[in-house]
């Protein structure tokens, strides 16, 4: 499997688009004026894997169905779950950079939620390019797409 297919693959589906949306919701919300990246860091990937969990157990009850072995309707769930913690590596390098004091503690936090808007675009870009659409409605579809994510970021963010 080639890189794009991979990308295809784990990011560009239904749970690593979730997951990457709560992510940065969580991470909006943890930080404020007096919060340190490490803080905003531990606080976001620890809930984000606290839902993931909730999330494989949730696909665990719907597989173990039949003859369908406890233990291969565990793998199939934690599989399909698993671009919500794919998408988020992106997002935490700045928290991490952030963490090292390789850039300002509020730079970081912005910087993670910027490479959030843009991993949203290039995923709705990627998903209508999948589909055959043509390249202009691929380049709106991209600003659409990167646009209501932060809308729901920033709605998240605001009843938190």
């Amino acid at each position: 499997m080639g890189f794009r297919e991979w990308v295809s693959d784990k990011l560009v589906t239904v749970d690593a688009i979730y997951g990457l949306i709560l992510y940065a919701a969580l991470i909006a919300a943890v930080s404020d004026e007096e919060s340190h990246p490490v803080e905003v860091l531990l606080v976001s990937v620890l809930s984000l894997v606290i839902f993931w969990g909730a999330h494989v157990y949730a696909g665990t009850i719907v597989n173990h169905v039949g003859k369908t072995p406890l233990h291969s309707a565990i793998w199939k769930a934690m599989r399909h779950s698993s671009g919500m913690l794919w998408a988020a590596i992106l997002p935490s390098v700045p928290l991490v950079l952030g963490a090292f004091h390789l850039i300002a503690d509020d730079d970081a936090v912005d910087y993670a939620l910027l490479i959030v808007t843009v991993q949203l675009g290039v995923l709705g870009y990627i998903a209508l390019k999948n589909r055959g659409t043509g390249m202009a409605a691929r380049i709106f579809g991209a600003i659409g797409c990167a646009l209501f994510g932060s809308l729901i970021i920033a709605l998240n963010a605001a009843v938190h």
